[in-house]
């Protein structure tokens, strides 16, 4: 994950990871081919180049044998970019990897607002990919031209907001994630979330704002639970949970985290040493990173839309307004980077939320296999929405992962038996014996459910019966060798 790099230290420069938002090159790079890196920039969420510097951190700056002269470079964007994205162009004096005085220039691109940028000589459009180029062909690129709309509803400046609507709180956290301890106008002006005019721009409102909704009705998380594995409506209605978030996305994604977690189940299995291990019914990487990137990569646009977190019993499901940004689609996604709103993007990578593009993605896909969960699922319903589909599947993940207990009693017949069964065959197995009220106490249920529960075992020839009535207060029962 790479932070923007805002700071212009050479040191800085010279040792952060080159990725989505900088890159470093030779100053004998040909203007042509820095017009690439320019326009993955300025087509993706903007970024910065320092030039003159190698790729291994070395400063050579300017006084090498041929470099091009700095002012080939500084009008790389107006001579071979089409039209001109927005760069700005600083000379930072260093000292050479010879000792001697010289320069480092650094070009600060802004993302392009409405236009889709192409190079002059070959018409090539290229996107940032992490901290590669993607030459984009011809569905690519229409699908950005169509696509590009959203970078203008970010920088949309939003009438009658102005400072005094700000959540200070949000933004000094801001500034400390920059490092930085200048004024709260000063520093939201710098990430252009404040106009010269004073207005909040609708990306300001949405990450700073006290109350966006005030503004942007369909700035709101909903998260809703269930009982049960479906909707139900009318006098059936089966919602036992409603509750809505509203405020800066900072505020409003901890706050929907944290009801969240607070209904979410844990489930015990049996370890290799038959010792009970606690997990829980998703991981939690998998579940946050799904909020986050509904936050991060939802239509904003989408007026009287709001992102929807429904939590059923065998699943959990969230809604984003919009259908997938520009090169996504269901079938890349994995491997396919794009931000629809950039400067959210970045904003919430300076708090250390965002992976880079699809790494969250990725990473939610090898923590539900850890988990020995299904893969997750993502739709979209209508076109006009991306859904993330989490199952629990909780039996499945308890019998994959107690091999000890499936060697014992077999494979098969472990797979053959429900929730309350493979708990009561686990207490027998590391307890040795188990009685109704263990079980009871173990299920959170009545002793007449466990007592139910413990018959079924033993007409299954999986757990025998010790006793010498059914009224024996002694009685108790085995697992089978």
């Amino acid at each position: 994950m790479q932070v923007p790099v805002l700071s212009n230290d050479v040191d800085v420069l010279a040792h952060t990871p080159e990725g989505q938002y900088f890159d470093r090159k030779s100053a004998r790079i040909k203007p042509n081919d820095l017009a690439k890196i320019i326009i993955a920039m300025a087509n993706s969420a903007g970024g910065k180049v320092a030039i003159g510097i190698e790729d291994d951190g070395t400063v050579t700056g300017f006084g090498m044998d041929r470099a091009y002269a700095p002012e080939e470079f500084e009008q790389c964007a107006l001579m071979h970019c089409e039209p001109s994205p927005d760069v700005a162009s600083t000379r930072i004096e260093v000292t050479n990897d010879k000792g001697q005085t010289d320069f480092v220039l650094v070009l600060n691109i802004e993302p392009s607002r409405n236009h889709v940028i192409k190079r002059k000589n070959d018409g090539e459009v290229y996107l940032r990919v992490g901290d590669k180029n993607m030459q984009l062909n011809y569905e690519q690129t229409l699908k950005l031209q169509y696509d590009k709309h959203q970078l203008v509803f970010e920088d949309e400046p939003v009438p009658d907001s102005s400072i005094d609507d700000i959540d200070h709180e949000v933004v000094d956290r801001f500034k400390r994630a920059l490092g930085t301890t200048v004024s709260d106008e000063q520093a939201l002006r710098s990430a252009r979330f404040l106009t010269k005019e004073g207005l909040l721009t609708k990306a300001g409102v949405l990450l700073f704002a006290e109350h966006p909704a005030n503004f942007l009705p369909q700035a709101r998380v909903r998260v809703l639970r269930f009982e049960g594995n479906a909707l139900e409506t009318g006098r059936s209605l089966n919602i036992i949970k409603d509750r809505t978030f509203e405020g800066p996305i900072p505020k409003t994604v901890e706050g929907a985290a944290m009801f969240i977690s607070g209904m979410l189940r844990e489930y015990q299995y049996m370890d290799e040493h038959a010792k009970f291990q606690t997990i829980p019914e998703y991981p939690e990487f998998a579940w946050f990173e799904g909020l986050v990137n509904a936050v991060t990569h939802r239509d904003y646009s989408y007026a009287g839309e709001h992102i929807r977190i429904s939590m059923y019993d065998d699943r959990l499901e969230i809604l984003s307004p919009g259908k997938l940004p520009n090169t996504v689609t269901l079938e890349n996604m994995r491997t396919t980077r794009y931000a629809r709103n950039p400067r959210i993007a970045k904003t919430l990578v300076a708090f250390g939320w965002v992976r880079e593009m699809n790494e969250g993605v990725q990473r939610i896909y090898n923590e539900m296999q850890a988990a020995f969960l299904h893969d997750p699922i993502y739709s979209e319903p209508n076109g006009q929405y991306v859904k993330l589909t989490l199952e629990n599947s909780s039996t499945s993940r308890v019998l994959r992962s107690q091999d000890t207990l499936e060697s014992h009693i077999g494979k098969d017949v472990l797979e053959s038996l429900n929730e309350y069964e493979i708990a009561a065959v686990q207490l027998a197995y590391s307890e040795k014996k188990i009685t109704k009220r263990n079980l009871a106490a173990k299920l959170n249920r009545s002793t007449k459910l466990a007592s139910g529960v413990l018959h079924g075992l033993v007409d299954k020839d999986i757990l025998s019966w010790h006793g010498s009535s059914s009224r024996d207060p002694q009685q108790y029962y085995t697992l089978n060798q």
